[in-house]
């Protein structure tokens, strides 16, 4: 069973002298923004700071002056951020930002980023850049070119695992799997302290985590089928530091880490990445928005031969 699990991404910012996100626009709105990506909100947790809703594909977040939406799967993401610049105006945003992760099986998506751009440049006018190689592991990224400029203290962090290890794998498979049997796999006590948590198992594979702690959050997204495993972690707590936990856990063949602001993300990645894993592509910039952005991908060097995987060639195959 074949399930995309790489993400699009997308975090608008507002004027929070104008609008206040969080009081200002109701449930009933979010709701209808995540439908215009067909995707549904599933449950919500939230605290004074901030709004966590989990997704059917993935999360939303609300914060007074931005929201973030990952969705991953078949999901058009660019509708609901078009939904939110023709409802809201875009007099009443600072920026945008939009990202997109290669697929595994891009041709069975519903747009590429190209299209997305075409869409997103109706609204705003904005700079698009590819972080990695064609063909291996990259990341897009389209923001809005205005007069915004990051703060130095915004930061976030993405750590994306693939093929997990055959143990992470069949854990994660296996039948009636409860949310506390992977949080427990996943060592969530150790990783997120004092956090309010909220996390939904899907059938027969799957499961995704918001969790917020003030201003602070993390997600996590698990897609466990050995033929496309892919498990990612989205944070504005530093995942560079937390990667040696979370990959003596998953032991993947590869992962990407990216950041935005991390101005020391180098030298930690030197200090936190294991030594087993050798970086494969190394990029970074400072966009024109002030964000400085890293992105690495890792891989574990192979040292013996495989055998080939034996495709099913009747019926459908994503694979073909």
């Amino acid at each position: 069973m074949f399930f995309e699990g790489s993400e699009k991404k997308a975090e608008i910012l507002v004027d929070a002298n104008k609008i206040n996100l969080l009081t200002d626009i109701d449930n009933a709105f979010w709701s209808k923004l995540v439908e215009c990506c067909h995707a549904q909100i599933l449950s919500s947790i939230e605290n004074q700071h901030c709004k966590a809703f989990l997704l059917s594909e993935s999360s939303l977040f609300v914060w007074q002056d931005r929201f973030l939406i990952l969705t991953c799967g078949e999901t058009h993401l660019v509708n609901s951020v078009e939904y939110f610049l023709a409802n809201q105006g875009s007099d009443l945003v600072e920026h945008v930002i939009y990202q997109r992760k290669n697929e595994y099986f891009a041709q069975a998506q519903p747009s590429c980023f190209g299209d997305d751009i075409k869409v997103l440049t109706k609204f705003v006018e904005g700079k698009a850049y590819r972080f990695g190689e064609l063909d291996g592991h990259h990341t897009y990224i389209f923001h809005q070119d205005n007069h915004f400029k990051a703060v130095e203290t915004d930061k976030t962090y993405e750590l994306l695992a693939y093929q997990i290890s055959a143990t992470a794998s069949e854990h994660l498979t296996q039948p009636n799997l409860s949310s506390a049997d992977i949080r427990d796999f996943l060592c969530i006590e150790a990783l997120l302290p004092d956090f309010i948590i909220d996390d939904y198992v899907f059938e027969p594979y799957g499961y995704s985590l918001n969790a917020i702690r003030g201003h602070e959050y993390l997600t996590i997204h698990v897609t466990p089928q050995a033929d496309s495993s892919y498990i990612s972690f989205e944070s504005n707590m530093n995942l560079v530091k937390l990667a040696p936990k979370i990959l003596a856990v998953l032991q993947p063949a590869s992962f990407d880490l990216l950041s935005f602001n991390e101005q020391d993300f180098a030298e930690q990645a030197i200090a936190h990445i294991p030594e087993q894993y050798v970086s494969n592509a190394l990029v970074n910039s400072t966009l024109s928005n002030d964000y400085i952005v890293h992105f690495a991908n890792f891989i574990q060097p192979k040292q013996a031969y495989k055998t080939p995987v034996e495709l099913d060639i009747s019926g459908e195959n994503h694979a073909l």
